[in-house]
């Protein structure tokens, strides 16, 4: 790893020759300074600290602590008035935080990311098992070579050699993104896969990098808010940012707005279709659910080989396609491909837990948009014909907020019991968002209740089951958080709560 440290001067110069820099005052004794830290959060300074200033939420309280803890100059689309207990810090101004950010970090760390194999995975559904599904195949491939695991980095969890933890964003910002790459290197990982958000894509979380490989999955109407996308049109083209940035590039043929995928796929240079058509160059056919694995064949100008997968839902076998894609671009052998998938589980992905004295099958899964409703219903009415339905869910706070009306009739129009909940509310009332949830579930003349404690929710769905019942607990998977307001607050997972009720 190049270890090598830039001065205050040098990232000036960066972001002034990318013409992001509006103003600037580098105080004469700091210009030479060597910066050893770079962050935008306020907890997180040590001496000699670029500090970024950035966010909603951001104050100038955070600003001075900062200051006081070593930060030598601040970056900002605004210029701050610290006081006089502030000093005079160096300051430089930008037209874009998130470009700025971006390329500091890439600076920083000395485009570590290049020292890595980077797959990057994006869609409305499906990102986090396929990142997982890859990490499998990768693990299986790198155990073989005596070498370390493969990293993740996706909506679930993110583990870098270093750091293994619980995620909070399906991408993560773009400074803690380039330590993760650091992080990874430095232990000796060679691989790492991720989910890349359309919010990633749009707000240059990934800007500078180049993925190994890029896999496109599918799209639909999703993050239509005032604080995400403007439209379905800003979704799409943000989702599409990422073949500009890739070597080798993988796409469901089978994804909606086939045309405008494969036209923005010419910015790439070699790409590779998948799916459950025949056109694919990697086709998927013969799906066959056996007890808890599905089988299926697939059909390459190289092989026709069948492949199993032991994760619930036939929609998985449209993310082991794309693995199986990806996995041909980086040369890895079939043999482990098909070891990776065998074995591959994603926590709080489609897990199914039956009671030992009913015969009653709870699904916790994290689906929690409109085409990931769609397709877990189809799903589990097709595994599970004749049985009823019941689903706990919730929405959001202050985002993505047509999902409201979506799931709202998606799950009134198939289910035969619904339980609207919390949901990281965040700063809205998780009553508020219950009832408009629950307007668009009573037009579909459906039976629901709601009840904001997600603990209860679970327990009362549980409790009045019958044997002939199929739950389905979505959104939150083994997350142990809960936004409420600004923060996240520590909770347990939906698959504990369903453990603790599921025997009572």
């Amino acid at each position: 790893m190049d270890k090598t440290k830039h001065t205050l001067n040098e990232y000036w110069k960066l972001l002034s020759n990318h013409q992001l820099v509006t103003d600037y005052k580098i105080r004469t004794e700091t210009q030479d300074t060597l910066i050893r830290h770079i962050s935008f959060n306020s907890k997180d300074v040590d001496q000699d600290t670029l500090f970024v200033c950035k966010g909603s939420h951001f104050s100038v309280e955070y600003l001075k602590s900062a200051v006081d803890k070593g930060a030598v100059c601040y970056v900002s689309e605004v210029c701050y008035d610290l006081g006089e207990e502030g000093g005079d810090i160096s300051r430089i101004i930008v037209s874009d935080i998130r470009k700025a950010m971006a390329m500091i970090a890439d600076y920083y760390y000395n485009q570590i990311w290049k020292d890595l194999k980077i797959v990057g995975v994006t869609g409305t559904k499906g990102k986090s098992t396929t990142a997982y599904f890859m990490k499998f195949i990768l693990d299986e491939y790198l155990k073989e070579r005596k070498k370390p695991a493969c990293a993740i980095i996706s909506g679930i969890d993110n583990y870098d050699g270093v750091i293994n933890e619980e995620s909070h964003l399906t991408t993560p910002e773009a400074m803690d993104l380039h330590k993760h790459f650091s992080n990874a290197v430095n232990s000796g990982i060679e691989y790492l896969s991720m989910e890349v958000s359309s919010q990633a894509l749009k707000y240059d979380r990934t800007l500078g990098i180049t993925f190994e490989v890029g896999c496109f999955l599918n799209i639909g109407e999703d993050h239509i808010s005032d604080v995400e996308h403007s439209s379905f049109e800003d979704y799409l083209e943000s989702k599409l940012k990422l073949f500009a940035q890739c070597r080798h590039a993988c796409i469901n043929i089978n994804s909606d707005q086939i045309e405008r995928v494969m036209e923005a796929s010419k910015a790439c240079p070699h790409v590779v279709t998948f799916g459950l058509d025949e056109r694919a160059d990697v086709y998927g056919y013969d799906i066959v659910k056996s007890g808890k694995s599905i089988s299926f064949k697939v059909k390459t100008k190289d092989f026709v080989k069948e492949f199993k997968i032991t994760m619930a839902g036939l929609f998985n076998v449209q993310n082991a396609l794309a693995a199986i894609a990806i996995s041909r671009c980086l040369g890895i052998p079939m043999s482990y491909v098909a070891a990776g998938l065998k074995k591959a589980r994603v926590s709080g992905r489609m897990e199914v837990y039956t009671s030992k004295s009913r015969n009653l099958q709870v699904i916790v899964d994290y689906a929690h948009n409109k085409m990931s409703f769609e397709t877990l219903f189809q799903s589990t009415l097709k595994e599970y014909p004749n049985k009823k339905i019941t689903i706990v869910f919730g929405c959001p706070g202050k985002k993505a907020l047509g999902r409201r009306k979506e799931l709202g009739e998606i799950a009134g129009k198939y289910s035969d019991q619904v339980y609207i909940t919390e949901e990281d509310a965040g700063e809205e009332p998780v009553l508020k968002i219950c009832e408009e949830i629950a307007r668009h579930v009573e037009k579909q003349d459906c039976c629901y209740a709601i009840i904001p404690d997600r603990e209860e929710a679970i327990r009362e769905a549980i409790a009045n089951a019958d044997d002939n019942t199929v739950i389905l607990i979505t959104g939150k998977g083994r997350e142990t958080r809960q936004k409420r307001g600004t923060n996240y607050i520590d909770t347990p997972s939906d698959v504990e709560y369903v453990m603790k009720y599921l025997e009572k």
